[in-house]
């Protein structure tokens, strides 16, 4: 069973599902989905792994509190329900706005990911659906409020398939705590223009360690170009296409995705960024800032920290 439980951090209940034993995966959901969604890929991967999967805050069953929505926030929410459990490294899968949150996980605590798999993910490049960026304009919060409504929610349940599909969607919304919290993860992410976070700048860190890039085929929410540039910009990672999935593979291929997801963690060896191979990577790239600006060449030699260790 994909049991929930919960635990109180920071005066806040978080909710996560457990499901299986082994080597521990880490599934991190995307905009509007929660931990539930995962369980089709948990359940085909549960007799290898343990599976955690954790309702971010402000998502599913977890706490909606007045805070901090952005993606580094989530990624210390996640680290710290992880040090409760007693769980020091994982196997990190991120969908969506999750691949967001489990990128900044890595760049924040690196020795604590052994591998890192990005499912149709933020944070890869800037275009974004229409319907995304609509959310970000003034208002939204006031017009999804007349929509995702319990009424409305009904109503489209009783319809046909696509609108089924909206029902599902406006679902998690149907409270203002929920609401608020969707329009604050969103506007952290994304404006008028598309996506304003991007981790281009900082995907070379990540070629010390084990990643997958899965894609649907058909997905029309985030470009699936935006995973085929990533890939070729990592040396090492492996970039699978799923043909019949759009922008939701854990939901409409999870046969597709856990496979990709199994043999990826079966096939590599876990990483382990110790502190000096960190600093070793940062340095590998960009040693010019081991050199003082010209503007501050003036500054006594003795003055100057020549290097930071």
């Amino acid at each position: 069973m994909f049991d929930a439980w919960e635990m109180e951090l920071h005066g806040h209940t978080v909710v996560y599902r457990v499901m299986g034993s082994g080597p521990p995966v880490v599934l991190i959901h995307g905009m509007v989905n929660s931990s539930r969604h995962w369980r089709a890929v948990a359940e085909r991967l549960a007799d290898r792994y343990t599976v955690i999967a954790p309702d971010m805050v402000g998502h599913g069953d977890s706490a909606t509190p007045r805070g901090d929505y952005s993606l580094g926030a989530h990624a210390t929410v996640i680290r710290d329900l992880l040090s409760a459990l007693g769980i020091e490294r994982a196997t990190f899968v991120g969908h969506s706005l999750g691949g967001g949150v489990a990128m900044v996980f890595f760049w924040q605590f690196p020795e604590r990911v052994e591998r890192l798999a990005l499912v149709s993910s933020g944070g890869l490049g800037e275009e974004v659906s229409p319907l995304l960026r609509s959310a970000a304009v003034p208002g939204f919060r006031h017009l999804i409020g007349l929509v995702a409504n319990r009424v409305v929610i009904r109503a489209l349940r009783a319809a046909g398939k696509q609108a089924r599909n909206v029902a599902r969607a406006l679902q998690p919304l149907d409270t203002r705590g929920a609401r608020d919290a969707f329009v604050q993860t969103l506007r952290a992410v994304i404006d008028v223009h598309g996506q304003r976070v991007s981790a281009d700048d900082r995907l070379y860190l990540l070629e010390d360690t084990p990643l997958l890039i899965a894609w649907g085929e058909r997905d029309r929410t985030i470009p699936i170009e935006h995973g085929s540039a990533a890939h070729e910009a990592v040396p090492g990672s492996r970039f699978v296409t799923l043909p019949r999935a759009a922008h939701f593979p854990h939901l409409e291929d999870p046969d597709g995705l856990a496979a990709a997801l199994g043999d990826f963690i079966e096939t590599t060896e876990p990483g382990d960024l110790d502190e000096a191979r960190w600093r070793d990577r940062l340095r590998g790239r960009s040693p010019a800032r081991l050199r003082p600006r010209a503007a501050a060449r003036s500054r006594s030699a003795g003055s100057w920290p020549k290097m930071l260790v």
